[in-house]
């Protein structure tokens, strides 16, 4: 498995469409950023059968240190769920199943 990063993307799509490097980059990064200020507002973002992004909020709670056995306060916080849509989870494949032994 390989790291892709922002640059990379920028540089297939700009190869694939002929368009500017300069142009993809500036549509790329204002996609990134206007799925960041719909999730910072609390939105749910719907890309068809790509998937669904959207926020959860954790409640604060009371942990322990394994280590010192401490009681710990964990703030509640915010974070991203995402959850594949129809098309990724078939490109991706099922989770492979254990195989049963067949009588023969």
């Amino acid at each position: 498995m390989s790291t892709i990063t922002k640059k990379d993307l920028i540089d297939r799509i700009s190869d694939a469409t002929q368009a500017k490097r300069v142009v993809v980059k500036r549509i790329v990064q204002q996609f990134l950023d206007e799925i960041v200020a719909e999730l910072e507002a609390d939105n749910r973002l719907e890309f068809r059968d790509f998937g669904v992004f959207e926020t959860r909020t954790r409640t604060a709670r009371v942990a322990q240190n394994p280590k010192t056995l401490e009681r710990v306060q964990v703030p509640a916080k915010r974070s991203v769920k995402f959850k594949m849509g129809r098309l990724l989870k078939e490109k991706l494949g099922s989770t492979p199943s254990v195989e049963q032994p067949q009588e023969v």
